[in-house]
């Protein structure tokens, strides 16, 4: 079934066209990831597949049937409820079901109204009710805001005082939940720590609804998507396959497309040759050839299609200061509190000259407190940070507190270095695309991707040996993550960096370092050596665990193996009784539904009654089990 059809599409801001002729078609089950360079216009897209903004000219057919889930890259909702009551909103129909259900109930027992009316009501309600899976959906909000990174203390917070970050995913949560069959997702991977981000390929990978989703995450796009929208001056193309299939393709077409202009370029000038060789003979015979061959120029002329312009690339290094001791960082013993609570401690890290280092861990879990204490802006409550001899340092702060909102771009590189003269700066800024008036725009007003270029051009200009960056790729495009990937890739100091982006980690990583409250685990590899390795190591935890039982007390052995056992037999039977449950549910369902229980009204109270006692008692038992599901993997019981 087609979900939305656009055809021949224009928008433009001002006088300036950002896209037009654009055409394309979604389908049930279409995953697609939504590509392009920051501006090309894949948000206003969205906005006008959403409704939310009216394109200049083209149509936008939406069957009646499609309902569009729409997160905003840049959302922020304004709610008194709690996180949980606002996860409740995606699913109004349902509660909505369960409370009259509920009210029916109370009626038929107590013969209030006319009984064979509410039977009738009961039933077309039931239905609705399992169609919509209504028995699982506390179970469903509960799966989705864990694996989305909150804990269950958390749920209950109100939503307007959480952060920005924490609203968004609660918003994405909601969309994920919701009954849309077409999710417009517009970055959702931002405020995602690399575990949330797994946990939603597996769900995307799972859900029935469509989705167009706009990602510079190139790992998460390959995981999810089976078809690809390229947004490229102005020019929509569409291509089969996640996002390294349509690189390869994209590959393919550019240089089928070089070839044929080529071709018909040369073609029309050898014809063009020959029609101006005939007229100069001019003779009857002579200007019949001409016109002939002017006819095919002409034909070929209006069939030619110009290769789209290369968009500029940024290309630019750094070049690391020479010298600088073997040992550039040691943190002996790190911790860190605010006040009571604990963020980390026994942090040992020793970096030596050239090592390319990555700091992964859950958010929260300190990463950048780990940074600012290495770099002197917090005092560390326990340990030591010790900095090598003739280390410069340079820092790319993820949320550009470095940058003054208030100087334009030029003045901000001019007065960080006031000896470079005017022609240099630009220069410099041109490396990052910057040119002409640009350089005098405010800082203040530069979308998130074009303050990281400005961070960035600083940091190249600085004289340094080790790089210290705090979530670079953020706000960059694809075209800029891979320029700063081969500029790293060549840089030849030191490098410690804590970014989520996985694909750019496995390019670069020597060494990762996973970030625990208890200090770090270490994995001397890129990400997928680091993914493949942790597995392995959990399990020669708990096989460690299981040795080291013959060395604990004969006691507590066995308090242990009776600990696990209960937890497995209670496990066991609350699957079984989950089945049991359900299969009475389904009896009950069977029975209502006969003809000649129409009419028996008490009958029917009676079941209507036995049935909310039910999922009452299922909805209890799938809590259990999810707790002891929780408890079993968190204890390795499973193994």
């Amino acid at each position: 079934m087609i979900l939305l059809n656009g055809s021949n599409l224009k928008k433009m801001f001002l006088d300036e066209t950002l896209f037009e002729n654009v055409s394309f078609r979604i389908d049930e089950g279409d995953k697609i990831g939504f590509v392009g360079v920051n501006g090309a216009g894949k948000s206003t897209l969205f906005k006008i597949i959403n409704g939310t903004m009216d394109q200049e000219s083209g149509e936008l057919f939406r069957n009646k049937n499609t309902k569009i889930g729409y997160l905003d890259q840049y959302t922020c909702i304004e709610s008194d409820k709690t996180i949980m009551g606002e996860m409740l909103t995606a699913f109004e129909e349902v509660i909505g079901i369960e409370n009259e259900l509920e009210d029916i109930r109370y009626r038929i027992e107590a013969k209030d109204g006319e009984l064979e009316k509410l039977v009738a009501r009961q039933t077309a309600l039931t239905e609705r009710f399992e169609e919509l899976d209504g028995y699982q959906y506390k179970s469903r909000i509960r799966s989705a805001l864990i694996g989305l990174g909150f804990t269950e203390e958390e749920f209950n917070k109100r939503v307007d005082t959480l952060s920005g970050g924490q609203k968004t995913r609660v918003s994405l949560g909601r969309i994920l939940l919701s009954d849309a069959n077409l999710l417009l997702l517009d970055e959702p991977t931002n405020h995602l720590d690399i575990e949330s981000v797994e946990w939603l390929e597996g769900f995307l990978q799972t859900c029935k609804s469509a989705f167009i989703v706009i990602s510079h995450d190139r790992y998460f796009l390959d995981r999810v998507t089976n078809r690809t929208f390229e947004l490229e001056n102005g020019r929509l193309r569409t291509y089969q396959g996640g996002y390294s299939e349509y690189v390869k393709q994209r590959e393919i077409e550019k240089k089928t497309e070089e070839r044929a202009y080529a071709n018909t370029v040369k073609e029309i000038e050898r014809l063009e040759g020959i029609v101006e060789q005939q007229r100069r003979w001019n003779r009857e015979k002579n200007i019949k050839t001409a016109e002939s061959k002017q006819k095919v120029i002409d034909k070929l002329e209006k069939t030619l299609v110009k290769p789209a312009e290369e968009q500029e690339d940024i290309r630019f290094s750094f070049r690391a200061l020479p010298g600088g001791g073997q040992d550039v960082l040691i943190t002996d013993g790190l911790g860190m509190s605010f006040g009571d609570h604990r963020i980390f401690r026994n942090c040992n890290m020793h970096l030596v000259k050239g090592e390319k280092v990555f700091l992964l861990g859950s958010n929260g879990c300190g990463k950048t407190t780990f940074i600012k204490d290495v770099l002197g802006m917090y005092e560390p409550s326990e340990g030591s940070v010790r900095i090598g001899a003739n280390i410069e340092i340079g820092y790319y702060d993820q949320i550009q507190e470095n940058l003054d909102m208030d100087k334009t771009i030029f003045d901000e590189l001019h007065d960080t270095y006031p000896n470079m003269t005017q022609t240099e700066i630009r220069n410099a800024l041109a490396v990052f695309l910057f040119r002409g008036e640009d350089v005098f725009k405010e800082i203040r007003k530069l979308s998130g991707g074009e303050r990281a270029r400005v961070e960035l051009a600083k940091l190249m200009l600085k004289p340094v040996n080790f790089l210290i960056m705090d979530e670079p790729t953020n706000h960059l495009d694809i075209e800029s993550r891979e320029a700063l990937e081969n500029a790293l890739s060549e840089y030849d100091g030191t490098m410690l960096m804590v970014s989520h982006d996985r694909y750019f980690i496995n390019k670069l990583a020597d060494r990762i370092m996973y970030m625990t409250p208890d200090g770090f685990e270490v994995y001397n590899g890129n990400y997928d050596y680091y993914s493949e390795k942790r597995v392995i190591k959990q399990t020669e935890s708990v096989s460690v665990q299981e040795e080291s039982v013959g060395s604990i007390d004969y006691k507590e052995q066995k308090r242990l193996a009776a600990e696990k056992r209960k937890v497995l037999n209670r496990f066991a039977k609350a699957e079984e009784k989950i089945e049991q449950l359900e299969c009475e549910l389904e009896e009950i369902s069977s029975e209502m539904s006969k003809p000649e229980l129409a009419s028996d009204f008490e009958r029917l109270g009676e079941l209507s009654a036995e049935a909310e006692r039910l999922n009452a008692e299922l909805e209890e038992t799938y809590s259990e089990w999810e707790a002891l599901q929780t408890e079993i993997e968190e204890k390795h019981y499973d193994e």
